[in-house]
């Protein structure tokens, strides 16, 4: 489960943004393949939420659209400059070469829905056709693509087998293991990894976030973000870093002396106008547990690894469900806590 599309407070519009922290070595292969003339038709960009992928992306579009003929193209990507035409367009949502898809708005009820639909691919493919005969690149950010639902995934696939020329899918993705494998066949993957120390601490202070901050929530911030800046913006503007010390403090305390603070967690998460951090809830569970099956299969107990992996899958099954069915909230939450204690749901 991805966050709501839209810009976290305290966050850069990944369109707008001039910086990016990490990502160096990919950064380079992006720029060096392209004015080589060897790049693939659609890259798979694959990472945790919040790293800078879509930040990633929008640079290495700006780069292109600036540089149009990979051979005259510089092997590096530069920062964005925030006057050029280029950008603002880009800002704007304004350009003629560049389409960015993500989950719509539904028209009645002003949320946003749960899905990138099929008609959402549609307008890739009336995009495509309109700009065919300009000779210029047409780029289609799709983010992410965990989102789209099986008839847009399908939409999409067929674009992909055959995509007119001088055309770029940008695909990101929180996790590549959803997608239909015949997209992912049909993409090159370039992995990106969670930003480090020294990255998270730049980010923050180029965000403003790290001002007056005591160096203990500084510290918190950055160990339970997991080098995502956008989990460090839940944490510190959300409530996430209270969240994530309570869920902690639950799981070393155990069952028996936590309940009270199971069912206190699960009133805060779904009390009225908390959707965000009901989200970041549930994205915390799930990369904890990922963590903890692959703490235990690195330190070679793979009885529990079997165990925090088999959790994993139980708790999508769950949250697919509770999505589906549109069920109470608070009982999710402490289902969840059910399982990881393998204690009654009260």
């Amino acid at each position: 489960m991805s966050l709501d599309p839209g810009v976290l407070d305290g966050a850069i519009p990944p369109a707008e943004n001039t910086r990016l922290f990490g990502h160096e070595n990919a950064a380079e292969f992006l720029a060096k393949t392209y004015q080589a003339g060897h790049l693939h038709h659609a890259l798979l960009l694959e990472g945790p939420e919040g790293i800078g992928k879509a930040t990633l992306a929008y640079r290495f579009a700006y780069h292109i659209l600036t540089h149009e003929e990979p051979n005259t193209a510089p092997p590096t990507l530069s920062d964005p400059d925030l006057n050029a035409p280029v950008l603002r367009q880009l800002a704007g949502g304004a350009s003629h070469n560049l389409l960015h898809l993500a989950r719509p708005v539904d028209a009645k009820t002003g949320r946003v829905k749960s899905a990138i639909t099929v008609d959402e691919v549609r307008r890739a493919g009336h995009f495509l056709s309109q700009t065919s005969g300009t000779g210029n690149w047409r780029i289609v950010i799709i983010d992410p693509a965990d989102d789209m639902n099986r008839s847009a995934a399908n939409a999409i696939l067929k674009i992909l087998e055959e995509p007119p020329k001088k055309t770029l899918f940008l695909v990101l993705s929180h996790a590549p293991g959803k997608l239909l494998p015949t997209i992912r066949s049909r993409c090159m993957p370039l992995r990106l990894e969670p930003l480090n120390r020294d990255q998270m601490t730049q980010g923050l202070d180029h965000l403003g976030l790290a001002a007056n901050q005591d160096p203990s929530v500084r510290e918190a911030v950055i160990q339970h973000a997991e080098g995502s800046l956008a989990n460090a913006i839940l944490l510190l503007r959300y409530g996430g870093l209270e969240i994530a010390q309570t869920f902690e403090e639950i799981l070393q305390n155990g069952p028996e002396r936590s309940q009270k603070a199971v069912h206190t967690l699960a009133d805060t998460l779904t009390a009225r106008d908390r959707e965000m951090a009901y989200s970041f809830f549930i994205n915390y569970t799930a990369e904890r547990i990922a963590f903890m099956a692959g703490d235990a299969a690195n330190h070679g107990n793979l009885q529990a690894a079997e165990h925090w992996a088999s959790l994993a899958s139980e708790l999508q099954q769950k949250l697919a469900t509770a999505d589906s069915y549109n069920l109470d909230r608070k009982q999710t939450v402490i289902s969840i806590f059910s399982s990881l204690f393998r204690m009654p749901a009260a």
